[in-house]
């Protein structure tokens, strides 16, 4: 068996990158694209590779020859790279493809270790990689019948979003009998050359042999395994993130985005599992065409429908785009200290003069505190601002609405305005709403300023909403006027309008949540080197033991078992290993709690994990 490798193209979407070096030499993790792949081909003892060059070709011949590779490495040169496509490329390799069983690659992949051998060894004499469809991909799908063989390649013109559940996407890596390029694939590549088609894709090539007959090329699925198709810069930075030792900072560091890492189980980040319901999702998918074609209403329209839901006039509500926009604003129109309580979601502190913050840091190991504990010690202060996330993030404690109240009356009589987040009050268990969101609440406490995210509660953190909320007028129109008179997108202003008719069905996903987490609550308990803190959020600080750092623990459960999780290392109020993990679904906690046991079941001790790529 022999490989042929495709990297004459130009790269030209990958810009300065590709100016004065092929898009093969493009480096992931400090190492090209050609040097990865010609390794893990000569891991598999072929009789040759050969590669078909063009753009700065000779820099690529220079320094595929510099490397250490046992097997024989042949080129071929495109001089017409620069006006053809690869099925021109692949036409000049007619001749190699008739001479031996062919792995064909494209040189602008990146690959897990053990795919190549995986397609190598398949008893089928003609199969094509692919992998279930994702919404991230772009380029030819395929379909597959219930014997594993290629019945359809769908070019882009076809592609249909209602059949994406039956597509599989090419990773563009087929391995090719002898027989089979001798007797279809050459005369047909031959055919479409000689008809002028130098600018298109092999790929059209296949479709018509699929049509001739849809048992020629078997199907191997890919399962797990991390590959990447690197066309610009932003497939590069995320197969940077993929294919390097630093794989859990890499990613971690991206805050969000994960949709485009299908096969990744986010506990990192905070939202409701169980909201909103599919019918609501029916409703905003069937006023789509309109809401993208549409500008949202001014800022004062959308004060009014907020407002409307939570019982608040449209003077004492401000919405944002999600939570941070109004963090942000909030922060920014303060000018004296500002007391924070200790740990805090990061996003307060980061808006504000270091020296202008006096924190607090609870005593009790369970980072609780009481509303008299928090007016004792800033009571020895001059403060302009408290800020109180309940629940608190990270931690989970929460203050009763009774205590909070105590503690807004009492900033109120100095004059101190008094921050709440309550961004996660509504999964807390207690038998009596806790919200303060009410109007008679913002009135009878105008030094007090509430904070919502809808994004977390209501399960819609790609809508970006966010809800501040008070009495002082003057403060909510120095809000409004900070922030864009658009700052919240049609889609955005569409779920406002229409979620007070889906509350039954918050109030019921709540309910469910409450069930779920206690269950979660039980199993993490069970984990060994693992001490539960009690939680009223939609999340679980755990603090680990052992001897295993968290950072280590959410390293290993990432490049093991594909689960995101947040270690708080080195969060400022907070002194030991801890993690902390989202509630999600039934299955998604249960699978989370068996990698726990069996990361930290090993006395808590993790191993330093080397991912394994090739070099």
């Amino acid at each position: 068996m022999q490989a042929l490798i495709l990297a004459a193209g130009m790269g030209t979407r990958l810009k300065d990158l590709t100016k004065n070096a092929a898009k093969c030499m493009v480096k992931v993790d400090g190492k090209p694209l050609i040097e990865r792949m010609l390794c893990q081909l000569d891991e598999l003892e072929l009789s040759e590779i050969h590669i078909v060059v063009g753009y700065m070709a000779r820099d690529v011949i220079s320094f595929v020859r510099s490397l250490k590779i046992r097997t024989p490495v042949r080129f071929i040169e495109n001089e017409l790279y620069a006006t053809t496509n690869n099925i021109y490329s692949l036409y000049m390799a007619r001749e190699v493809l008739k001479k031996d069983d062919t792995l064909l690659l494209e040189s602008d992949l990146i690959l897990s270790d053990g795919i190549l051998g995986r397609l190598a060894d398949s008893p089928h004499p003609n199969v094509a990689l692919v992998a279930p469809y994702e919404s991230w991909m772009d380029g030819t799908v395929v379909k597959v019948d219930g014997e594993g063989n290629i019945t359809r390649f769908i070019e882009k013109k076809e592609f249909d979003f209602r059949e994406i559940p039956s597509y599989y996407k090419t990773v563009n890596i087929y391995k090719f009998s002898r027989e089979f390029s001798e007797r279809y694939f050459v005369p047909f590549l031959a055919a479409h050359i000689e008809s002028e088609c130098k600018n298109a894709y092999y790929e059209h090539v296949l479709k018509v042999l699929s049509f001739i007959d849809g048992s020629l090329i078997k199907a191997e699925i890919l399962g797990g395994e991390a590959w990447y198709e690197i066309d610009d810069a932003q497939d590069l930075d995320i197969a940077e993130s993929l294919f390097t030792d630093l794989k859990y900072d890499k990613i971690k560091s991206r805050y969000g985005g994960y949709w485009r890492y299908p096969k990744l189980l986010d506990f990192c980040y905070l939202v409701n599992p169980y909201y909103p319901p599919r019918r609501m999702l029916d409703e905003l998918k069937a006023n789509f065409e309109a809401l993208i074609c549409s500008y949202p209403s001014g800022i004062e329209v959308n004060s009014l429908i907020a407002g409307k839901y939570f019982g608040l006039k449209k003077e004492h509500v401000c919405p944002g785009n999600g939570a941070a926009e109004l963090i942000r604003s909030l922060m920014g129109a303060l000018s004296g200290n500002v007391g924070i309580v200790y740990p805090t979601f990061e996003e307060y502190p980061n808006r504000l003069c270091k020296n202008k913050i006096v924190p607090y840091y609870p005593k009790g190991r369970d980072f609780t505190y009481t509303a008299k504990d928090l007016a004792d010690y800033y009571g020895r202060f001059a403060v302009e601002a408290v800020i109180l996330v309940n629940p608190n993030n990270p931690t989970g404690f929460m203050l009763g609405r009774d205590e909070v109240l105590a503690l807004a009356k009492w900033a109120g009589e100095r004059g101190i305005r008094l921050v709440v987040d309550e961004s996660f009050v509504d999964f807390c268990d207690a038998p009596e709403k806790q919200t303060l969101l009410s109007e008679a609440i913002l009135q009878d406490n105008t030094n007090l300023v509430v904070i919502k995210s809808i994004s977390k509660s209501f399960g819609v953190p790609g809508l970006r909403l966010g809800i501040a909320a008070s009495a002082d007028e003057e403060l909510i129109r120095s809000l409004k006027s900070d922030v864009a008179i658009w700052n919240i997108n049609s889609i955005a202003e569409c779920f406002l309008q229409i979620f007070e008719k889906y509350k039954k069905d918050y109030d019921q996903a709540l309910e469910t949540f409450r069930l779920v987490r206690r269950q979660f609550i039980e199993k993490l308990r069970h984990v060994p080197n693992l001490r539960v803190l009690p939680t009223q959020a939609n999340f679980v600080l755990c603090e680990v033991l052992g001897g295993c750092s968290a950072e280590k623990l959410a390293e290993t459960l990432l490049c093991e078992h594909n689960i995101l999780i947040k270690d708080l290392g080195g969060k400022k109020g907070i002194s030991g290993e801890y993690i902390r993990v989202a509630v999600r679904t039934r299955e998604d906690n249960s699978r989370l709690a068996a990698a726990l046991s069996k990361v930290l079941g090993q006395s808590g001790r993790v191993r330093q994990y080397n991912l394994g790529m090739s070099g």
